[in-house]
């Protein structure tokens, strides 16, 4: 399942995100901040352990999230313009990595790095990339995570294609989907209309 998280400072910055005129540093801000909101709601349904403490008037009791216990992921290379936002909230969270990169003729992610930390039965794992399109880099990496024994699996995605979410949604509906906006389609290359055209490329000045 997926959920479309629009709130308005969010569709703000995306706006300005899709702007072609957006440069490669405020365009790298925009990600950071834009994947730091989504986290908030991402997070919504973490355990809480209750945790007494001490105010300078009396004791209290409070909450506490085990976030040493949550394994950000981003995806080679995009992914990572939105971890910085994300460990902004969660600084003792682990970090694993899966780069990967679509081959040009038949768009299918080719593997060419993976590195986690330890999954455990409990353990929470966010995977990010900022462009859902075809799905099938997000598919590749959900079974990596899933081969190492992660099960608490929530995706992030700032721009999601229908095709992207139906693969993913079909091979992985276990995995929630969060994203900020739904687009049209994709286009023959595969990439997302309107879009943002590529984000490694924006966020990276590369070609």
């Amino acid at each position: 399942m997926h959920l479309v998280v629009n709130h308005p400072l969010i569709l703000h910055k995306l706006t300005i995100l899709r702007d072609k005129s957006t440069g490669p540093k405020e365009f790298r801000e925009l990600i950071k901040e834009i994947a730091t909101l989504m986290t908030y709601e991402a997070m919504r349904h973490l355990t809480l352990k209750k945790k007494i403490v001490q105010t300078p008037l009396e004791e209290c009791e409070g909450y506490e999230i085990n976030d040493k216990n949550i394994v950000v992921v981003p995806i080679l290379r995009a992914g990572l313009g939105m971890l910085d936002g994300v460990l902004q909230l969660v600084p003792n969270a682990s970090v694993g990595y899966a780069g990967m990169y679509r081959d040009p003729e038949t768009k299918m992610p080719i593997e060419y790095y993976a590195k986690f930390p330890a999954f455990f039965d409990d353990t929470e794992v966010f995977i990010l990339d900022p462009m859902l399109a075809t799905g099938n880099s997000a598919v590749k990496a959900i079974e990596l995570v899933k081969e190492r024994n992660g099960k608490h699996i929530t995706l992030l995605s700032i721009v999601s294609a229908p095709e992207g979410l139906k693969v993913v949604e079909s091979k992985h509906d276990d995995v929630k989907i969060l994203t900020c906006s739904v687009d049209r389609e994709l286009n023959d290359h595969a990439y997302i209309l309107p879009g943002l055209g590529d984000a490694g490329d924006r966020l990276y000045r590369t070609k």
